[in-house]
């Protein structure tokens, strides 16, 4: 077996410096592009042109670095743009020729990730269109979602198991009287894998089950919670929304048309591994080709989800590496200033998975980084919507 067969058997991860460089160095750029989306959200600004904006910026970035190196190193958009908005769950990055525009009060949920050497890190943040506090049953949902994530935070940790995960960010949601979404998973990630085998189910339901898991060192993980004032239960309303897709590697198909087959082509020679969004392609030509190529298996389709009119939807995406003493969250991004209307402070279970550490100590002490601050206390933003809850 040669050295370079030996590299490829050897699966990279984070006990590896260069991996966690590489890790942060795509987190750094994500979370300046997430801030470049919302300050860009304004009413009646078309969210197409916004979603094109979060793209270019990471292809630019991720572009300018590992430029002088031997081996050429694949980098950009790990995950497109979508710009969802009020009871729209998920996944809306809509195509060039959609007029949709933003409105004040709209509640934006903005999903993106990109990837350098296909260590991928992704986000998602929930933002109001206002000025001033957000208060009412807009700040519980979002309130909910955070705070769900800041437990699982502290529980995604070695030695762990992702029912145990399952059952907190619930019972969080139920203190905001508002619905963990069901169907979104929490995913392992891995060098060009976005959605690893190991997971966390927000919540169960028939359709969806998967296997009991523990929480290893040197895992990455993408945080993924999503909470809702209404049921909880979306629904795809109009297929021809859906506009992101990835491809599924495992499966093959001799596709009988040519514009299917130009589609398929253009789609394995730039997008072979990540999700990608449709808008890239050439519109008339993939209109018709996607659809073969969704029937027969070929690609994967991430639908746009929706759930009733006048529902709240709330999403909070981070990436989080389990390192050796802790976990380090390398995506993030500040909340505005929450008003719920509902106070977890009260109930002792949850506040104590708030006042778990996020760093842990090794036995027998160890060298200290300098410089660099306590993510338990610097970084974390959970108990602040509490603290301030008019409950």
């Amino acid at each position: 077996m040669s050295d370079d067969e030996v590299k490829e058997e050897k699966e990279l991860d984070i006990s590896s410096t260069e991996v966690v460089t590489k890790y942060k160095s795509t987190a750094e750029i994500l979370n300046k592009a997430l801030g470049l989306v919302i300050s860009e959200c304004k009413p009646k600004t078309k969210i197409v042109d916004i979603c094109e904006k979060g793209d270019n910026f990471i292809r630019e970035q991720t572009g300018n670095l590992y430029k002088n190196v031997k081996r050429k190193i694949e980098r950009g958009v790990a995950f497109p743009t979508c710009i969802s908005v009020n009871n729209v769950v998920c996944h809306f990055s809509p195509l060039a020729s959609d007029d949709t525009v933003l409105e004040e009060n709209d509640i934006v949920k903005i999903d993106m990730g990109a990837h350098i050497d296909g260590f991928i890190a992704v986000i998602a943040h929930t933002h109001v269109i206002q000025q001033g506090p957000i208060t009412g049953r807009a700040a519980d949902v979002i309130a909910a979602a955070n705070t769900a994530a800041e437990v699982a935070l502290r529980l995604v940790r070695p030695g762990k198991n992702n029912k145990d995960v399952s059952e907190a960010i619930q019972k969080v949601a139920e203190a905001y009287d508002c619905k963990i979404v069901e169907g979104v998973l929490s995913h392992q990630l891995k060098q060009f894998v976005i959605d690893g085998n190991k997971v966390i189910l927000n919540v169960g339901n028939p359709e969806t089950r998967v296997e009991d898991a523990e929480f290893e060192e040197n895992e990455v993980y993408a945080i993924d919670i999503v909470t809702s004032t209404g049921e909880g239960k979306p629904k795809l309303i109009d297929e021809k929304q859906t506009t992101i897709y990835k491809r599924a590697v495992d499966r093959n198909y001799h596709l009988k048309m040519k514009a299917s087959r130009f589609i398929f082509s253009e789609i394995n020679q730039k997008y072979p591994i990540m999700p990608f969004t449709a808008r890239a392609l050439e519109e008339k030509r993939a209109r018709l080709g996607l659809v073969e190529c969704v029937n027969h298996d070929l690609l994967e389709p991430y639908p746009v989800l929706h759930e009733k009119p006048g529902d709240f939807v709330a999403h909070i995406k981070f990436t989080v590496l389990l390192m050796p003493n802790g976990v380090d969250r390398i995506t993030h991004y500040p909340l505005q200033d929450l008003k719920p209307t509902k106070s977890v402070m009260e109930d002792a279970e949850i506040k104590a998975w708030l006042a778990l550490p996020i760093k842990t100590k090794k036995k027998g002490g160890g060298k200290k980084k300098k410089g660099k601050k306590d993510e338990g206390t610097s970084e974390s933003t959970g108990s602040q919507p509490m603290e301030t809850s008019t409950a």
